[in-house]
């Protein structure tokens, strides 16, 4: 009997068959996790817009330049590449298919790390389900484009033991972007090198990690340089840190200068460090220039109060930080609703002249949120036990830390990343819950592999254990020798 000659494409039929039978169990959980995109963009149309951030970022898109303000301009050029389209509810699609992704990363570097398939869909469960982000995905914030590039970035760098040359220059280059996304990625870069330098990565590696990363924040600080005079890369980074002082700065005790005392509490009271920034009666907005026009006298008066008061302002940091290991989310400041967004009704957008820019400029349909049954209905019901509680990150946040110190030590860097995503926005201004979500997939990495690692090296140590007793069991004299005998 003659037999057919393969073709292409009956070659790449089974390739396709096999590897959905090596990740089927994943392309369930994938699958399911685009149905409840697509269930969270039906439900509420055309996307989530904050006042003022989403319409700071899509004015930046509409005349790309950079930007002033708390935030570089990385998501706007995001949201520039996308312009054409003129739909925000496109935008919202992106960054679903950006969540998706994320969940992807972690999966593959997991099974390419030797973990099973179940641990590793497991690891991938909380970014791909959980409420919180399908919420964030569809909101006009820089979030979502933020937690992708880190975890790129991490992912690029865990794919083998040994990272390469180019491997390291991409890991470099992604955490650049994310810098240029929320500036808080900076010092994740320095990690990742001084991790290369600790692992002995070699010269070449850590000169190309070291380049990549440095030379688009240096042309971007240059770009600001030329368009605004600043050769920085965002113009609130003295303001925020002012504001983070607030809630345990003491004058007599820091004794600033006259150029700075101006900027000592003055009895205006916030629940929260963050809301010191908008405060119209706190000392720093009632200054001649306000807050955009003192940032460096900010930052002065900040640095001085905390090397004077370096206890007070780690004792705050702590204290905040904490808030993230709550059972229920707290409220933090109050007048936000930390989780649990979901909701049924319609938002107006504000009636401010901004708003009607973005929408001559970027797209014509931007209007207020509404709902639509019966997704919203499903979404509202979901979001309750869809939500990671606190306990469980402290949990996942704990066997990463083990595993960092035990064994192959695979999940240091990882898990050291998770920790400074955790506390570096309460250091430098405040907690937020939406700071809490960039943590969750790169704890998520740590606290597998170290799981991993953990389970490894407890099995070793039974092992050797077995070992030594039935050496003992076999030849007990021979083991009274080996044990010194009579003394």
């Amino acid at each position: 009997m003659q037999t057919l000659p393969r073709t292409a494409s009956s070659d790449a039929l089974d390739r396709a068959r096999r590897t959905f039978g090596l990740h089927r169990l994943f392309t369930v959980v994938l699958a399911s996790a685009a149905a409840l995109r697509g269930v969270t963009m039906l439900g509420y149309r055309p996307a989530q817009l904050y006042w003022y951030d989403s319409f700071t970022y899509l004015d930046v898109a509409s005349h790309l330049r950079p930007s002033l303000g708390f935030h570089p301009s990385g998501y706007p050029l995001l949201l520039w590449m996308l312009r054409p389209f003129h739909s925000v509810t496109l935008v919202a699609g992106v960054q679903h298919a950006m969540g998706l992704g994320i969940g992807v990363m972690i999966y593959a570097v997991l099974r390419r790390r030797g973990l099973p398939a179940w641990g590793a869909c497991l690891a991938a469960v909380p970014v791909l389900f959980d409420a919180s982000f399908l919420r964030l995905e569809q909101a006009v914030l820089s979030d979502t484009l933020f937690i992708f590039l880190v975890v790129a970035a991490l992912v690029v760098l865990g794919w083998s033991p040994k990272p390469g040359v180019r491997a390291c220059a991409a890991a470099g280059a992604l955490l650049a972007l994310a810098a240029l996304t929320r500036t808080i990625a900076l010092p994740l870069l320095v990690m990742v090198l001084l991790h290369l330098g600790v692992r002995r990565a070699g010269l070449r590696r850590l000169a190309a990690a070291a380049l990549a990363g440095a030379l688009p924040l240096v042309a971007y600080a240059g770009w600001n340089a030329q368009v605004n005079g600043r050769f920085a890369l965002t113009g609130g980074d003295g303001v925020v840190l002012w504001a983070r002082t607030m809630t345990f700065a003491d004058c007599d005790v820091i004794e600033p200068p006259a150029a700075e005392r101006a900027l000592c509490p003055n009895g205006a009271w916030q629940d929260a460090a963050s809301e010191y920034v908008w405060d119209p009666a706190a000392s720093l907005n009632r200054l001649p220039g306000g807050r955009d026009g003192n940032n460096d006298l900010a930052r002065s008066f900040a640095l001085r109060a905390i090397m004077a008061q370096p206890l007070d302002y780690l004792a705050d940091v702590a204290r905040d930080t904490a808030l993230t290991f709550a059972w229920t989310p707290v409220r933090h400041p109050m007048r936000v609703t930390p989780a649990f967004g979901f909701a049924r009704g319609e938002w107006a957008l504000p009636d401010y002249p901004l708003v009607g820019k973005v929408r001559r400029e970027y797209d014509p349909a931007i209007r207020g949120l509404s709902s639509a049954e019966p997704w919203a209905g499903f979404l509202v019901a979901y979001q309750y036990p869809a939500y990671l509680r606190g306990p469980f990150i402290a949990l996942i946040l704990l066997v990463g830390g083990l595993g960092a110190v035990t064994g192959r030590r695979r999940a240091a860097l990882p898990w050291a990343a998770a920790v400074f995503l955790l506390a570096g926005p309460v250091a430098v201004l405040d907690f937020d819950h939406r700071y809490v979500l960039p943590v969750i997939p790169v704890a998520c990495v740590a606290g597998a592999l170290g799981a991993a690692d953990v389970a490894s090296a407890v099995r070793r140590r039974l092992g050797r254990t077995a070992r030594v007793a039935g050496d003992g069991r076999r030849d007990p004299a021979g083991q009274m020798a080996r044990t010194g005998g009579d003394g």
